[in-house]
């Protein structure tokens, strides 16, 4: 929906109903777009940012796979004469 800025100083309170609805509503000036209405998304409280990290930590505890020992990782590098392979 477009609306210019002047015809939206009137109905101001309706053209915010709408965007937070979900309708796009944008401002023109002279013809031409000017700003875009659009909601506020809401800031996540503290409880569910701690969920996220929560869920973020598991997920990836989860695909965390046991790869060979770094502590003997040289023996890939050296054969038994001790010179690289």
């Amino acid at each position: 929906m477009k609306v210019s800025v002047s015809d939206a100083k009137g109905q101001l309170t309706e053209l915010v109903r709408r965007a937070e609805a979900g309708d796009d509503v944008i401002l023109t000036r002279h013809g031409q777009p000017a700003v875009r209405l659009v909601p506020i998304a809401p800031k996540p409280t503290i409880a569910e940012r701690r969920a996220v990290l929560a869920a973020v930590r598991a997920a990836a505890a989860r695909r965390q796979s046991a790869g060979p020992s770094a502590a003997r990782s040289q023996d890939f590098l050296y054969g038994d004469d001790g010179l690289p392979e």
